[in-house]
């Protein structure tokens, strides 16, 4: 059993990295092996929308961008749960996140079969500033989910705040998610 998060803030040890690690390390109680992608430290590059706004990824399900895509999307594929964790730019993911996203879904959508899909998900959106804007994160994020067939296992916001609780209800979901995907919970 294998979870990989994805944490996409530029600050490596802010609120959202540290919730993203806090659900690996309740996974890892679980059993599982984890793997945290910063994301922020990747070369990624945005989509091109070539060939009039679907080239090579409609086609076969590619993307031409020689980046570190392709190896953070195999990533995804080698493991059985993903969590994502993103802070809340104006009410939104932050930038890189949907960057990543929207290459994504564009390959997986007209993968067939998608390596990636049925892939749980544990979305964290960490909202710092005025602790507002979460919740339409947490849509924002389903909606990819959705195009992926990412069936959603929970949804977490956090504030500074909460970040107190909050800590210990990541772990608890890494945990409850590694026993969800055996049949324990």
């Amino acid at each position: 059993m294998k979870v990989l998060a994805i944490h996409t803030s530029p600050n490596s040890d802010g609120l959202t990295a540290t919730m993203a690690q806090m659900a690996l390390d309740g996974a890892q109680a679980a059993g599982a092996t984890t793997e945290l992608i910063h994301l922020c430290q990747m070369k990624l590059e945005r989509c091109r929308q070539c060939e009039q706004g679907w080239g090579l990824c409609r086609r076969e399900g590619k993307c031409v961008i020689e980046d570190d895509f392709q190896a953070i999307r195999k990533r995804i594929g080698d493991a059985d749960a993903v969590v994502i964790s993103t802070p809340v730019y104006f009410g939104d993911v932050s930038e890189v996140t949907k960057a990543f996203f929207d290459r994504l879904r564009r390959c997986e959508r007209h993968s067939d079969p998608s390596a990636l899909k049925g892939t749980p998900v544990l979305s964290i959106a960490a909202a710092g500033g005025g602790g507002g804007g979460g919740p339409t994160t947490l849509v924002n994020l389903e909606r990819y989910y959705a195009v992926l067939g990412w069936p959603v296992f929970d949804g977490m916001t956090v504030t500074r705040r909460s970040r107190e609780y909050m800590l210990i209800a990541a772990r608890a979901a890494g945990e409850k998610l590694v026993k969800h995907i055996e049949g324990q919970g």
